[in-house]
């Protein structure tokens, strides 16, 4: 993992974040106590996120947090405030993944991803709602991927809880910008994370040909939780080294592309 860079673009502010134990989660902690702010990291990982909040110091506590339940939710919350004094950053980065086609992907399968990558979201989302107006102006950046802007075979689940908490960015960034809390959705292509251990990527179609750091992900992370991002909300914010942009030229043939033209 990169080294954050270090200065004061989130002096003073206070943020919590799932999924802080490893990968991007643990990168977005690290970027942040290096701008200066306060971080919770909640995580179901105990022996990691404590050790993640040990090395960062006193500007980092671990709270165990699983995003299903509301009581963690709401414990991790009161922990922030009360270590702190306030709250005014709320990541969402906790997220899993499952595969499946639509013949052989399971009801369990389906009520996991969801109730982990939407549910726990709005969790919370819901439950940080006071602290986060009373601290306002502040910010919730929710991971989604850029499986919530196309779609993905054999992602059913994934795909479909994606697009769900980019559309629940929306409706809060609708409803919340008059208390003075902006809501944003991070779309990251392929990381570098524990999530894609041992799998085999291929990204010859993509422009940059690389998959992406988790430190990459944490500096537009820290841009959404500073107030560098203070005219922002409801957006979504891609990082996937060109994905979206289309087919790397430099990745097809020249009769591949004579042929892709003749078609259009």
């Amino acid at each position: 993992m990169g080294l954050a860079s270090s200065g004061t673009r989130l002096q003073g502010k206070v943020a919590l974040i799932s999924g802080g134990a490893r990968g991007m989660g643990e990168a977005q902690a690290r970027a942040m106590v290096a701008q200066g702010a306060s971080v919770v990291c909640g995580d179901v990982l105990d022996h990691e996120g404590r050790a993640v909040a040990d090395d960062l110091g006193p500007a980092a506590t671990y709270v165990h947090l699983d995003v299903t339940d509301r009581g963690d939710w709401a414990r991790a919350v009161a922990t922030a405030v009360d270590l702190y004094g306030h709250l005014d950053v709320l990541v969402n980065n906790a997220g899993i993944v499952n595969f499946g086609t639509l013949e052989d992907y399971t009801q369990d399968q389906w009520d996991a991803i969801l109730a982990v990558n939407v549910t726990g979201a709005f969790n919370g989302i819901s439950i940080a709602l006071h602290a986060l107006r009373a601290g306002a102006p502040s910010s919730i950046i929710n991971i989604s991927s850029i499986a919530g802007l196309k779609g993905y075979s054999g992602l059913i689940g994934y795909t479909t809880s994606k697009f769900a908490l980019r559309g629940l960015t929306k409706a809060v960034a609708l409803e919340l910008a008059g208390d003075g809390v902006r809501c944003n959705s991070v779309h990251p292509g392929v990381v570098d994370t524990p999530m894609i251990a041992g799998a085999q990527v291929d990204q010859r179609l993509v422009a940059m040909h690389r998959i992406g750091t988790p430190q990459e992900i944490a500096d537009l992370v820290v841009f959404l939780a500073s107030d560098e991002s203070s005219f922002s909300t409801g957006s979504e914010f891609v990082a996937d080294g060109g994905e979206m942009a289309g087919l790397a030229p430099d990745a097809m043939s020249s009769d591949a592309l004579v042929s892709l033209e003749m078609q259009v």
